[in-house]
């Protein structure tokens, strides 16, 4: 793949392109091999920042999770599901049958 000193090259977008099944222009090969390099010099930079004694955080607001309490139910939205349903028998949808 390709050298960290010289980046992404335009073989190795063709390359990946390939492998992920995408059809890539040739004429947007180096276009996308120069994003690449630019996406990797941002990450480079990100490397450089001292995180020591930063704890991780999900969210820029400090509050805990809202749970709800973990209760089995059938939701009791049945009848308001099933008076949309074109064909319903006995509480549940009717559909055609798909297998002879």
């Amino acid at each position: 793949m390709a050298n960290p000193q010289n980046g992404v090259s335009a073989d190795d977008v063709k390359k990946i392109a390939r492998l992920s099944r995408l059809h890539v222009e040739t004429d947007q090969l180096q276009p996308l091999a120069d994003d690449l390099n630019g996406i990797l010099g941002w990450i480079e930079q990100l490397n450089e920042v001292d995180v020591d004694g930063v704890d991780p955080m999900t969210s820029a607001v400090d509050m805990p999770a809202p749970l709800r309490k973990d209760v089995i139910s059938d939701g009791g939205k049945r009848e308001d599901i099933l008076k949309n349903a074109p064909k319903k028998d006995d509480g549940f949808f009717v559909v055609p049958r798909s297998v002879e």
